[in-house]
């Protein structure tokens, strides 16, 4: 069986997966990792939900055996080299992830995001009216894409209104690959600093918000507060922005299935699904460790050795999806991976579906003629940024 020298990350077509995923047969290869470890890259559905759902793969980063972190384990262009701190769950085992996950699931229930939605398009239509104000041309990531889910996690998060405009260009800041590593890591530390103030602040004043309403159940500490929020922050905004963006890219590209989402509100629903599905953008993991033999797709997964999961392939993945390359707006595609499965599926999965499910028809019904304002193939996309998506996508109207 031939081995994999590297995770396949580069891509020919902006909105298909990297053409070497697509040429390989079955469901588990062997794969050398950038650090030099051998391990294992799962690309069918079936086995990537096994994994997900087995409690014997770790997903820790915190030694002992678990997931070594992901700088170690990818070509470094994009990463940065910085610190889990304390309350980042996504990258515990249970009980400790269970001990977080608990205290948020409420926040993030459906009676929370209906409850929420109607500043959500509050948000998004002041953001398209400052575009529309800016004139044309415009870059959909600067203008669109990149603010509103910072703002909705302001909102969240009761960031106050006098610190939002630092908020967020800390926030870009610590997210845009045209940075150095070093200047990203600066900016890090600059919003840990700041959330490590605001969660002072909330403590001393609470307001009606999710770091008071944490804060006030006094089981977290101060810095797993901080990590909680810089969690919440990492995961809901450039994961959300990249899937703006990049959806935007592939519906300007499909003129016909963006009329359906633009005209057909039952449509958007679907719509959201089918783009998860098809552009998978969390394009590196999940990783997991084995912590006993597995048997897996025929072959045994050896305690210690680490496990990827490609969501790329196994949303491409014909024996669930049929006719898998082809996108469609109706598809019925609410099984697919990109949020995770498991004990670790996104806990902001239900906030993001609601901002997607109103940015993208509104988008489309303010610019009745946004169009590309360079050729598709000139458009600059971050293949091997940690979330794949466009570094910058100009628009005209």
């Amino acid at each position: 069986m031939e081995i994999l020298d590297t995770l396949p990350l580069d891509r020919t077509d902006p909105f298909e997966p990297p053409a070497v995923l697509k040429e390989l047969q079955g469901a588990l290869h062997p794969m050398t990792y950038a650090d030099g470890r051998p391990g294992w890259l799962v690309t069918g559905y079936t086995e990537a939900r096994a994994v997900l759902d087995d409690p014997r793969f770790s997903n820790s980063t915190q030694g002992g055996g678990g997931a070594p972190p992901i700088k170690e384990l990818m070509p470094p262009e994009g990463l940065t080299d910085w610190v889990i701190p304390p309350g980042f769950f996504i990258a515990m085992d249970d009980p400790d992830h269970s001990r977080f996950r608990r205290l948020l699931t409420g926040h993030f229930s459906m009676r929370k995001m209906r409850r929420l939605e109607p500043r959500i398009q509050e948000i998004i239509d002041g953001q398209l009216e400052e575009m529309a104000r800016g004139g044309a041309p415009a870059d959909l990531v600067q203008a669109f894409a990149l603010p509103v889910p910072s703002l909705v996690i302001c909102e969240l998060l009761g960031v106050p209104y006098g610190d939002r405009a630092h908020f967020q260009d800390t926030t870009a800041r610590a997210v845009n690959l045209d940075n150095s590593a070093e200047q990203r890591g600066v900016a890090h530390a600059e919003l840990m600093a700041y959330l490590s103030e605001l969660v002072a602040r909330k403590r001393a004043e609470p307001g009606e918000d999710l770091i008071s309403e944490l804060a006030a159940g006094g089981e977290l500490a101060h810095d797993e507060l901080t990590g909680v929020a810089a969690l919440l922050l990492t995961a809901g905004h450039e994961t959300t922005a990249n899937m703006l963006s990049l959806g935007a890219f592939l519906l300007l590209c499909r003129p016909e299935q963006a009329e359906l989402v633009r005209t057909d509100p039952g449509v958007a629903q679907t719509a959201v699904e089918e783009l998860m599905r098809y552009l998978s953008i969390t394009h590196i993991g999940p990783i997991r460790v084995a912590r006993a033999d597995v048997p897996l797709a025929g072959r045994t997964i050896k305690a210690g050795e680490t496990v990827t999961i490609s969501i790329p392939a196994v949303n491409r993945d014909e024996t669930r999806f049929p006719d898998p390359d082809r996108f469609d707006v109706t598809r019925q595609a609410g099984a697919q991976l990109g949020f995770s499965h498991g004990i670790h599926q996104c806990l902001g999965q239900q906030l993001a579906r609601l901002e997607m499910r109103l940015a993208y028809p509104a988008l489309l019904r303010r610019f009745p003629g946004l169009r590309l304002a360079v050729p598709a193939g000139e458009v600059t996309l971050r293949p091997r940024a940690t979330i794949y998506g466009v570094a910058a996508l100009p628009v005209t109207w």
